[in-house]
């Protein structure tokens, strides 16, 4: 807060209003136990706001930011454009101060907003119905397993090892303690794919990322015949803008759909808040968690806007709630709104060709130079390239070169994970690709 509008003298009135002569005096009947013990006598004197403005600014500066930087690193978080639209409609103040609607029929602009994001999901996802948002992708993931797992009355569900390894680790922490075991199947090394998937009649949903984490395209329709063959749900863990150019998920034969959505028009801040997207058949409508928004017409035969359905424990379902979410990232899900409505079906169409094009001139770049794409399958935005060094040492080089490289794989060897946006120069694909043939 920038802006203290309480003076001294306005303070003293107010304590001397409430009978108490300082601020100590106003805190005095809370316990000497419950007080800070910290010594603050060594703190810094207190900095006027023009002296504070430039401390601040001195201590942003010393970290490598976006605006400085060409950034190469994806891995869940992407550096994708933001029109300005989106700011704009977001700050205003009806929007970023609101909250959860827990009287939801008086906040007709926000409700019109969230009814507004689940029919976008909806079609871009290619499925029937959308929640209100989750907190984010892996947290979404993970209420989709337990949601598959409910819906199949089955104990043990599929991942691949080639899903993202925070939404793994997420996963497995909801999982344990309602029993639920986690198989793990193998990627193909030299393609990066899914291939030969065999399930059985204990699993209750087979997980798939697509992309996967290595960037590589998945053949969705095919591991999605492969699990409703076993009796098995398939849950999609895709990149919203990918479904510019591929089969969306519905039409591929998925029955659960979640997603990252911090690539449509959020920041990438510090890795966070994000925004989950969560959508599924409609047979499963009344199994998915958080809530949904309806549009109805009042009784003048006006449009309005309803919450339809809450599923969480503080509503009405309280011990067969679905979920405890208890909120959602509602103005990140506005933002999603106000970029996907404004890009428009062409323009993500544009932005999913250019990550492919862009990331395809980068991989040649690379390859080249010496440095080839460790998997044959194709690719969208991101892929896994040979480093003729450590990739940890290499990126030191590419940080002083004003580049943020991507993400080194030890596991893999001397490999790193790459990304490519619509962002991207090609002198700055160039400057990347020469000074990582360079190496360390």
């Amino acid at each position: 807060m920038s802006y203290l509008p309480n003076t001294a003298a306005d303070r003293s009135r107010m304590l001397e209003a409430i009978g108490v002569a300082s601020v100590d005096d106003l805190f005095a009947p809370i316990s000497a136990d419950l007080r800070a013990k910290a010594d603050f006598s060594a703190l810094e004197p207190a900095l006027d706001d023009i002296a504070l403005r430039k401390r601040l600014v001195a201590l942003s500066s010393s970290s490598s930011n976006l605006d400085d930087n060409a950034c190469f690193l994806g891995a869940g978080i992407y550096d994708h454009y933001i029109p300005p639209v989106v700011g704009a409609i977001c700050g205003r103040s009806e929007f970023y101060t609101a909250y959860t609607p827990y009287q939801p029929e008086v906040s007709q602009g926000v409700l019109q907003s969230i009814y507004e994001f689940q029919s976008l999901i909806c079609r871009l996802t290619g499925m029937d119905v959308a929640n209100a948002s989750m907190y984010d992708g892996a947290t979404a993931l993970a209420e989709a397993v337990i949601m598959a797992a409910d819906l199949t009355k089955r104990r043990t569900v599929v991942l691949p090892s080639n899903l993202h390894p925070s939404a793994r680790q997420v996963v497995a922490t909801y999982l344990e303690p309602l029993e639920i075991e986690i198989r793990t199947i193998e990627a193909d090394a030299t393609t990066g794919r899914l291939e030969n998937v065999v399930l059985g009649d204990g699993d209750a949903c087979l997980v798939v990322q697509q992309p996967n984490f290595h960037g590589v395209v998945e053949d969705l329709r095919t591991l999605a015949e492969r699990a409703h063959a076993a009796g098995a749900l398939l849950v999609a863990s895709v990149d919203p803008i990918s479904l510019g150019l591929l089969e969306t998920p519905g039409d591929a034969g998925a029955d659960i759909v979640v997603a990252e959505g911090q690539g449509l028009g959020c920041f990438p801040a510090f890795g966070g808040p994000l925004l989950g997207i969560f959508a599924c058949r409609k047979e499963f409508v009344r199994r998915i968690p958080g809530r949904i928004v309806g549009g109805t017409v009042d009784n003048h035969g006006r449009r309005a806007y309803t919450m339809t359905l809450r599923t969480r424990e503080q509503d009405i379902r309280r011990d067969t709630a679905t979920s405890n979410i208890c909120t959602n990232q509602a103005l990140f899900a506005l933002a999603a709104t106000v970029y996907l409505a404004t890009m428009g079906r062409e323009g993500v169409s544009q932005v999913a060709r250019l990550c492919v094009q862009k990331s395809a001139y980068l991989k040649q770049a690379l390859a080249a130079a010496g440095c080839p794409a460790l998997h044959t399958g194709p690719t969208f935005k991101e892929f896994v390239f040979r480093c003729p060094d450590d990739p940890v040492a290499i990126n030191r080089r590419l940080l002083e070169e004003g580049i943020i490289g991507g993400l080194p794989l030890p596991a893999l060897g001397n490999a790193m994970l790459v990304c490519v946006t619509e962002q991207r120069s090609r002198e700055e694909m160039d400057r990347f690709a020469r000074i990582v043939a360079e190496g360390a």
